[in-house]
């Protein structure tokens, strides 16, 4: 996870979400914050510390919430690094444009697909008989 890899290079990380199963997923050993709350809800990122955050990380199962938070984030609390996971390509560079530092997974699989693909030895194929 995000969070954990960040917690372990030394960052001070504040998990938000909604459903409290997710602290447990962070691990018994967890030493970063965590707040119960939706992070659409701008005082639960306050809470979270967004006011003096150096960096956000938005990755809900959702596009449409990652980009709300994200813009929350860099318009109303000014955070010049703001960081979305965003399914759909398409969106992921329109908002790119705006100044979001999004990360598509759906653009990322289909270059490794690509990639994989190209990469193959691929044999001539024998003439079929007719």
């Amino acid at each position: 996870m995000v969070a954990l890899q960040l917690a372990e290079e030394g960052w001070e990380v504040t998990a938000v979400d909604e459903k409290e199963e997710a602290l447990s997923r962070l691990g018994e050993n967890w030493r970063g914050g965590f707040v119960l709350g939706h992070g659409m809800d701008v005082d639960v990122l306050r809470e979270a510390g967004i006011e003096d955050a150096d960096a956000v990380v938005v990755s809900t199962n959702g596009d449409n919430t990652n980009l709300v938070v994200a813009q929350v984030a860099m318009k109303r609390f000014d955070n010049q690094c703001v960081v979305v996971r965003v399914l759909d390509p398409a969106r992921a560079d329109f908002y790119a444009t705006l100044g979001l530092r999004t990360i598509s997974p759906t653009k990322t699989a289909i270059s490794e697909l690509l990639d994989a693909a190209r990469a193959c030895e691929v044999r001539p194929r024998e003439p079929v008989a007719t």
